[in-house]
């Protein structure tokens, strides 16, 4: 695609009476088939993808009843804009929580936003949680008309400080007030799993099977990143994006914080490796922000991140050095909640061997470039991604990006629509890290690989595979087809090893379908 497409687009996304023009543009270029199947996103709204997410929030606010939607996910994941952007004409009150603030602090802030909405000056800030939610009765009893009214407390666990009783009051705010009108939706959004989930989702008390809609907001996929950039201007190629997705994730706070002027390398060391940049030590503030006892989860975090296949959970308590038990898996399961591991069942679920992965790129790139380079200077990741080391990283990361983007490999495999299960496997002798397990007979045996050019499959690599299967089909007694399917960058060369052995071939457009 020449540059005259990528001027004529940047024209079209200006000037709305350029339409026409830039349909028949687009229609040429298949580089830009997202655009042509996201148009009307893309132009027409500021939220990016979160498809399934604007279909809870859409339900909610066109049934007959009131919702109380718990909304929690990851520092900088886009909560807040979510909820801004998709219910802006309908919040009537919005207050967000004040990080170490008092209760008397929390108290004059929910004030505060109380008289920005009622213009009365004179409202005196509450003693008590319950009176606070009182005067929000009264005040949502004022407003007129049968149209959904969004209230929007944000940074939740925040506001309920030690003794506060604020969880208590917000309870019978919800059940004594909300319950009985159908007109109100109550939005409870925070960063802090360990409250959201142990407080909130698995709440036992006052608000016990009240949560109408969950919303669990993790990173965008590939192809949210890709129609994210492109609305912010950024003309990089799909490798590029990959590039940049293994190192920052599909976070959008990160993305949004690329240079359109510059190279990928010299954005990532703009960002991670000049004494200014704001991912520099963004690893050092995550885990404090999200979690208490933040140190536990972090050494969780250091332990994943030492390897690159996973763990099982014996080896990750013994390899932490932490004590097993209920504390253990409680911080284990705030870290996947918040989307940084990731379980990966094992062949036909064998739960001794599951493996848990560090899903999460930022924190991996951090603690195997960053930590140790933040001083580095210009051109210091332009030097660092021309090593070996890099080389091997980035082999392993692609794997985990591959894993997190199963329903794009099996949406290009066409096989979508048939019942499958996604599992690792591997004994002394052969590792798999990812095999579907379909119902029409077949098995595929996915191998990923990360180049800058297609992949030749050479002898010894063809050897390695074969081994694989032989391995898999003698220690699961399987009697299925197994497939060996390569998902690589620019696909697979073709060669007297590639035409035994590999029966499907997905290069890294697969992984951009929507």
């Amino acid at each position: 695609m020449g540059k005259d497409a990528f001027r004529t687009r940047s024209d079209c996304f200006a000037e709305p009476d350029k339409e026409q023009q830039c349909w028949a543009i687009i229609r040429q270029n298949s580089f830009l088939s997202v655009v042509l199947a996201n148009y009307k996103q893309i132009v027409m709204s500021n939220i990016v993808g979160r498809i399934a997410e604007k279909t809870l929030l859409k339900e909610a606010f066109e049934n007959n009843k009131s919702e109380l939607i718990a909304l929690y996910g990851r520092r900088r994941i886009g909560k807040t804009f979510l909820i801004r952007e998709y219910y802006n004409k309908s919040i009537v009150f919005e207050v967000t929580g004040l990080y170490g603030g008092s209760m008397k602090d929390q108290l004059e802030n929910f004030t505060k936003e109380a008289q920005k909405r009622t213009t009365n000056d004179e409202l005196k800030t509450p003693n008590s949680w319950l009176e606070a939610f009182t005067q929000l009765e009264a005040y949502l009893n004022s407003l007129k008309g049968k149209s959904k009214k969004v209230v929007f407390i944000d940074e939740f666990p925040w506001m309920a400080t030690a003794k506060s009783k604020f969880l208590m009051a917000f309870e019978n705010f919800w059940n004594t007030y909300c319950t009985k009108r159908d007109d109100v939706i109550v939005v409870i959004c925070g960063s802090a799993a360990s409250y959201m989930v142990q407080k909130i989702i698995h709440n036992k008390g006052g608000l016990h099977n009240r949560i109408s809609r969950k919303i669990r907001l993790l990173p965008f996929n590939l192809n949210e990143t890709e129609l994210f950039l492109i609305k912010s201007g950024i003309k990089y190629t799909r490798y590029d994006i990959i590039q940049v997705y293994m190192a920052l994730g599909g976070v959008p706070h990160y993305l949004e914080k690329l240079n359109k002027g510059l190279s990928v390398p010299q954005n990532i060391d703009a960002l991670c490796f000049s004494k200014d940049g704001v991912l520099n030590d963004e690893f050092n503030q995550l885990y404090v922000s999200l979690f208490d006892d933040s140190e536990r989860h972090m050494k969780v975090i250091r332990t994943l991140a030492g390897t690159n296949k996973g763990l099982t959970r014996n080896e990750l308590i013994g390899k932490s050095g932490l004590p097993s038990g209920g504390d253990f898996s409680l911080k284990l399961k705030e870290l996947m909640e918040s989307g940084f591991v990731t379980e990966y069942p094992y062949y036909q679920n064998k739960k001794q061997l599951t493996l848990y992965r560090l899903s999460d790129e930022y924190p991996r790139f951090y603690l195997k470039f960053i930590e140790g380079n933040k001083h580095g200077g210009e051109g210091t990741w332009q030097r660092l991604s021309n090593t070996q080391s890099y080389t091997s990283w980035s082999g392993f990361v692609f794997e985990t990006l591959c894993l997190k983007h199963i329903h794009q490999i099996k949406k290009s495999l066409r096989i979508d629509a048939i019942y499958s299960t996604n599992s690792s496997w591997f004994n002394d002798n052969a590792q798999v890290d990812l095999l579907i397990d379909r119902d029409d007979n077949v098995m595929n045996l996915c191998e990923m690989k990360f180049y800058n050019a297609p992949y030749t499959i050479d002898k010894k690599y063809y050897l390695n595979l074969k081994n694989k299967v032989s391995e898999l089909q003698k220690e699961t007694n399987t009697r299925k087809n197994v497939f060996i399917t390569m998902v690589t960058t620019y696909g697979v060369n073709e060669n007297e090893y590639s035409k035994e052995l590999v029966q499907n071939s997905l290069d890294m457009d697969a992984l951009f379908v929507e």
